[in-house]
């Protein structure tokens, strides 16, 4: 394999040749070292793990459901609040440990400051677990 030039003229024109040895050298290096290694692959150490039985965690966190109606009528768990309630509720559910997580079911007809406001009062009361709950039926 030469790269010498046979004419003196073509010696500015550059190589238009893709030098594949190096590519060929080092898929053949990598070839080897997973045959070599490959072996060692399947060889496993057995370990005897302990077996215990583990119960419901005794400090789960409870789910509160809050709905907003399309009137705007603010529901926690199925019972009608207005926003001092809420707020209320709220601060009692950031005291508790561990926080419960929030499910909003918002109706699609409600506006957008009914829910803006309850987000608001569960930002401020401190509770983080915060989920929405959809309906993926198309209208």
């Amino acid at each position: 394999m030469g790269f010498g030039l046979i004419d003196a003229a073509q010696e500015s024109a550059p190589v238009a040749e893709i030098n594949t040895t190096p590519l060929v050298d080092v898929m053949l290096v990598l070839l080897i070292i997973f045959i070599v290694t490959a072996p060692l692959m399947t060889q496993a150490v057995r370990v005897d793990l302990p077996r215990m039985q583990a119960g419901a965690d005794p400090k789960q966190a409870k789910t509160v459901t809050i709905e907003i109606a399309s009137d705007g009528t603010v529901w926690i768990d199925a019972r009608a609040v207005n926003s001092e309630q809420l707020r209320a509720r709220l601060s009692e559910f950031g005291a508790v440990d561990p926080q419960p997580a929030l499910r909003l079911q918002v109706d699609r007809a409600s506006r957008h400051q009914a829910l803006a406001e309850v987000l608001a009062a569960a930002q401020a009361a401190g509770l983080t677990r915060l989920g929405f709950i959809t309906d993926p039926r198309p209208e």
